[in-house]
């Protein structure tokens, strides 16, 4: 038995319990006795805000990949680095663990995030009841990757903050620190704005 069928639920301010009209269905709002904000037994226009937030995120990162993100500047020149060319260069300069540490975290784990959210959007569009326990794991694997995919602009903020040798050297953030920095916000915001619960009233309108 679900809360959903004895028409209760939660606060998303206070975790008051609230009870809602019989009859009113998943649309329907009422008001927490508590500290009066509106619930609602699932999050309002859930799949439309997350598959809008997941679009934005995937045209955010384009420019995030081709755009630089730092401009290194020397007596010698400017010089400036992609994230791709970043990992290339570590590679080819014998720093695996770095290399492989800021391909992992700028480039697989906002893909794997965009796409693991784009799946469940399309099991719960179609109905699909098969395996709910494992989907629901995806989507709790979003949330502990999620932070993992501020590795490269914390890198580059640091580094902005610490290489300054008396104007000899002097590391400026690229356009495309500042789309890679959007493309973390809004799959964050994607990722919440996302009801896991819809996996589950698939699952259970299936099956009933």
């Amino acid at each position: 038995m679900r809360a959903i069928d004895k028409n209760l639920g939660c606060c998303p301010i206070c975790h008051q319990i609230v009870t809602f009209p019989p009859r009113q269905g998943k649309e329907g709002a009422a008001y927490c006795p508590r500290c009066g904000t509106e619930v609602h037994l699932r999050k309002r226009d859930s799949l439309q805000t997350t598959l809008a937030l997941l679009i934005a995120s995937v045209i955010f990162y384009i420019p995030a990949n081709l755009l630089p993100m730092m401009h290194v500047q020397t007596f010698a020149g400017t010089e400036s680095d992609t994230i791709m060319s970043g990992v290339i260069y570590f590679m080819e300069t014998g720093s695996y663990l770095i290399g492989s540490v800021i391909f992992i975290a700028s480039i697989l784990v906002p893909v794997l995030k965009m796409m693991i959210l784009f799946y469940l959007i399309h099991t719960v569009r179609h109905r699909k009841a098969t395996h709910p326990k494992e989907r629901q794991k995806l989507y709790l694997l979003t949330e502990v990757i999620g932070r993992w995919s501020m590795v490269d602009v914390y890198v580059v903020s640091i580094m902005i903050a610490l290489v300054h040798f008396g104007g000899l050297t002097e590391i400026r953030a690229g356009g495309g620190a500042v789309f890679f920095l959007l493309v973390v916000i809004v799959t964050m915001l994607a990722a919440m704005s996302f009801d896991p619960r819809l996996i589950w009233d698939t699952a259970k309108e299936r099956h009933a």
